[in-house]
């Protein structure tokens, strides 16, 4: 199973003339890129056009507010949560006057539609009646006759101009049209601020105005909550005794609420969204979280449109000399949402990271990867069972790397798991010993988990039973591989029970989520225990906050009485992560260890063994194995007796009992290679 990568050629100077050109280009597209200027340029584009898709709603919204009731269903909806009963019945009395004076016009309009014809006939004859009457009178007075249509012909003659102007005006102001309906939405748009704070000139910027001590208490009092309600009622300084101090905590504030008697955190936890709205924010700009204190709440506020405006780019990117240290160092990850650089101690952890489909897992988890890669000594093995490429750059320095989406690749990632588990025991043999990291990472774990294929033996690939095969090699690694350096680093989508199963989501040290879909899943990801005490990840925008990972466990920092750490993540994309792992590739090449040096032979089992046995009719298959490991160790050093009877077995040859001892017979398996080669 282990993939040995061998150390380059040194490049011919043309090449490194090439690659020096190529990282030249690089580094001023990343100055362009980075540069002030275009961020104001890319400030203004984004500006102008969030003018025009909000105007177009804020439009669309007022003609269908005009031509429905869809505008007192919301009064309706706003004021039940309130409790305010009398404001309902109102409403619902305004809707049903709207909805018959609609009936009422659209009864006339059919009427109208109806009689329309009789009138335009009764028009067209009393128009004409009249023209000839006064042509009449002007024939009369003129004592000419030809008068008498006189008055009829400068009709027609003012149609005449009337058509020749409009089509003289018609074709340009087609033209127009659509130009000034986009200068009609963009006005609405930005008469009604509908551009994000972050690309808004900085004078014109809108914190949403200050959080002040009487904002938070009217905030919790119109919650809805009767018994929060009268209790700050009657309380002498109408609830500023409630509040503790409010400071300032990265681009928001951070305040704690002690609630009053009879009042439970999970009320308030429930009504998150009504609290944002009651502070001015949106619900992702308000985050609650329980501290140590009973019956408290935390909570924070950010800076209205501060979490929209994009984080930095990552240190991986920007600087070029980058170290790492599996042991002392810490990952560069991204940043908290109080503006903290936020990292990430790797050593000796196992890590999951879950989230929905394409909300940024696999760039969360390759950062990590990426970064750690600049350790020489530390040995990937990596399982992509997505298979389009995102983990193509650790070719070279990836042991092993298996890239594909079917059942077959999560029959290799399993062995190659299993492999992993090998690996550990012959480590636990000498438990004192220097063990080189080892990081064993498959992205999309849930492939591996539900596989439907079965071994020669039976057991499934797939599964969360004891006999299940990846289930097992993960449990094991995760019980005892962080003692010998051996961890699993597991990448997955869309929990469940069944592609997730909860002694593998519960043996990582770390447990990461990005945005879910439920907090049934965010239970699943993050545990019972984080969830009940406010992390949310079921509370992020899917597509908004791509990235953005909520992170329980050890080896980052959390605050203090805080259950969990949400993080903005920086991201990479493939071509940086590509440009990134060329630089950790170099950076490793001549202090690669003897493990990834040694080049592995070619091998013949079948062969191999029979030389191994040599004369002896029957050899213990113990015995058997330790001489195939000296005989050639990076092939056959993994190798149990699990696989000794499995590729045996497949030649009529299997190990038998022989004095109560398994044996490998040498006539056995002399037959075998003699039926091989006649074959």
């Amino acid at each position: 199973m282990t993939v040995t990568m061998l150390k380059t050629p040194t490049e011919p100077p043309s090449e490194q003339r090439r690659e020096r050109r190529r990282a030249h280009f690089r580094a001023a597209a990343k100055a362009a890129l980075t540069d002030e200027r275009t961020r104001t340029a890319g400030r203004i584009t984004v500006r102008h056009l969030s003018y025009v898709v909000g105007g177009t709603r804020v439009v669309f919204r007022r003609a269908w507010d005009g031509r429905s009731a869809a505008r007192y269903e919301r009064m309706i909806r706003a004021a039940e949560a309130a409790g305010l009963m009398d404001q309902v019945a109102l409403w619902e009395q305004r809707g049903h006057a709207f909805r018959m004076a609609r009936h009422r016009r659209r009864v006339d309009t059919l009427q109208m539609m109806m009689n329309l014809p009789k009138a335009i006939v009764s028009a067209v004859g009393a128009g004409t009646g009249l023209l000839l009457f006064v042509g009449v009178l002007l024939a009369w007075a003129n004592h000419d006759v030809r008068d008498v249509l006189a008055p009829l012909e400068a009709v027609i003659d003012l149609v005449q101009w009337v058509a020749y102007i409009a089509g003289v005006v018609w074709d340009p102001l087609l033209l127009a049209a659509p130009w000034l309906a986009l200068a009609a939405v963009w006005a609405v748009g930005r008469g009604r601020h509908t551009a994000p704070q972050w690309a808004l000139p900085e004078r014109q910027r809108d914190s949403g105005g200050p959080i002040t001590p009487s904002i938070v208490v009217v905030a919790f009092r119109d919650l809805g909550i009767s018994a929060l309600r009268k209790a700050i009622e009657d309380m002498g300084d109408v609830g500023a005794a409630m509040l503790g101090p409010i400071t300032l905590a990265g681009c928001g504030i951070e305040v704690d609420v002690t609630l009053p008697s009879g009042v439970s955190t999970e009320e308030i936890l429930n009504r998150r969204r009504k609290l944002a709205e009651n502070l001015g924010r949106h619900e992702h700009e308000v985050f609650l979280t329980i501290p140590p204190q009973p019956r408290t709440i935390r909570l924070w506020i950010a800076d209205s449109g501060a979490l929209d405006e994009p984080i930095g780019p990552s240190p991986l990117v920007v600087e070029q000399d980058v170290r790492a240290d599996y042991r002392l160092g810490r990952a560069p990850w991204g940043q908290s949402l109080r503006g903290d650089a936020a990292s990430l101690s790797v050593y000796q952890r196992h890590l999951l990271i879950t989230g929905l489909s394409n909300q940024g897992k696999t760039a969360s988890l390759r950062a990590l990867a990426l970064w750690l890669a600049f350790d020489a000594s530390v040995e990937f093995w990596l399982g992509d069972l997505k298979g389009v490429g995102d983990w193509a750059m650790f070719e070279g320095i990836a042991s092993v790397l298996i890239q594909g989406p079917t059942d077959e690749h999560a029959c290799a990632v399993t062995e190659m798991l299993e492999a992993g588990v090998q690996e550990m025991e012959r480590r636990l043999q000498d438990p004192g010993g220097e063990h080189p990291p080892l990081v064993i990472l498959v992205d999309e774990a849930q492939v591996a988990f539900m596989n439907p294929l079965k071994g020669d033996d039976g057991r499934p690939f797939g599964g969360k039973k004891a006999t299940s095969r990846y289930f097992m090699a993960a449990r094991r690694i995760h019980n005892q591989g962080r003692a010998v350096n051996v961890t699993l680093w597991q990448g997955t989508q869309d929990p469940t029970d069944e592609n997730l199963p909860k002694l593998v989501r519960e043996g990582a040290h770390i447990r990461s989520s990005l945005v879910l879909g439920t907090e049934s899943q965010a239970r699943m990801a993050l545990g019972e225990a984080a969830v009940d005490a406010g992390a949310a990840p079921h509370k992020l925008r899917q597509g908004k906050d791509k990235g953005t990972v909520v992170v329980v466990g050890d080896g980052i920092d959390i605050p203090d009485g805080e259950p969990s750490i949400t993080v903005r993540t920086h991201y990479l994309s493939t071509e940086d992560a590509t440009e990134v792992a060329e630089r950790a590739l170099q950076a490793r090449n001549g202090r690669a260890t003897v493990r990834q040096l040694q080049p592995v032979k070619e091998s013949d089992p079948l062969a191999d063994i029979v030389h191994v046995i040599g004369q002896d009719p029957r050899v213990l298959t113990r015995e058997v194995l330790q001489r195939l490991a000296e005989l050639n160790p990076p092939v056959y050093k993994v190798w149990g007796n699990s696989d000794l009877k499995e590729y045996l077995e497949g030649f009529d040859a299997a190990p038998h009992k022989s004095d109560g001892k398994m044996v490998v017979d040498r006539q056995k398996v002399r037959d075998a290679l003699a039926r091989r080669e006649a074959a």
